[in-house]
């Protein structure tokens, strides 16, 4: 108990630097230091314990205050090596970051460029396909229309065939049939007219290749060459397109 009470005030001491002061050796026992202060002798031997067991060297105060300098010096240059890392890096980070920057601008600017171009081909998709079925609605019915014309061209030529003078109170029948053939050629003519199909008669016009066919070229006093002189065959027209170019004679110079 005493031994370890020995060892315990001895190394209170050296923490506390009284060591020196009171004038004792770095190297004297513990027993002179407590001979030294209490003014008596002590028989017990000093133990030899270092830090880390007995037959160890206890260290001096010289010793323990050159070790810390040591120790702060070594920390402080892992401070100062650790900042220069730190501002070596940071140039490092922000090219990298500058990079990545233009490579998410470039990419923007690509996917802006398939947004627009795919927004304008849908667009143009779209108008295409109002177009078409716009188109559907007014020519839906070609085809019926153009079956339709041979009715009409019919009747033209039924009531054409009829005799004018034929047509008279004395003959009841004959004039009969013969209103009722043209207020049949009447009506048709309002039905082409109500859903677009228009009739062309173009005696006296320019001839138009997108919409008369030529069957003859003949000299004819009085008209314009270049003009329609007989219309053999009426044409049709629907909704501005022509269904059927009319058949005609065409004025040529004499």
């Amino acid at each position: 108990m005493l031994h370890e009470a020995v060892v315990f005030g001895w190394r209170v001491l050296h923490c506390c630097r009284l060591w020196e002061p009171l004038h004792v050796p770095a190297h004297a026992a513990p027993t002179a230091f407590l001979s030294s202060v209490l003014g008596r002798k002590w028989n017990v031997a000093p133990p030899q314990m270092g830090p880390s067991g007995p037959g160890e060297e206890m260290p001096t105060p010289r010793l323990l205050c050159t070790a810390a300098k040591q120790k702060n010096s070594g920390q402080n240059l892992e401070e100062d090596v650790g900042q220069t890392d730190q501002k070596t890096d940071t140039p490092c980070a922000e090219k990298t970051l500058m990079e990545e920057k233009a490579k998410l601008e470039e990419q923007l600017k690509d996917t802006t460029e398939k947004y627009k171009r795919a927004l304008a081909d849908t667009e143009n998709l779209r108008q295409r396909t109002q177009k078409l079925v716009e188109e559907a609605k007014l020519y839906g019915i070609q085809g019926f229309c153009k079956d339709l014309l041979e009715v009409a061209d019919i009747l033209e030529k039924a009531t054409q065939s009829v005799p004018k003078e034929e047509v008279t109170e004395d003959n009841p029948h004959l004039k009969s049939l013969y209103e009722g053939l043209v207020m049949t050629e009447v009506q048709i003519q309002k039905v082409f007219t109500k859903h677009g199909l228009l009739r062309l008669d173009p005696v006296g016009a320019k001839f138009d290749p997108y919409e008369h066919e030529a069957l003859f070229h003949t000299p004819v006093e009085g008209k314009e060459p270049g003009t329609v002189a007989l219309v053999n065959k009426v044409g049709y027209k629907l909704h501005g397109r022509t269904l059927r170019p009319a058949l005609v004679g065409v004025v040529k110079e004499a």
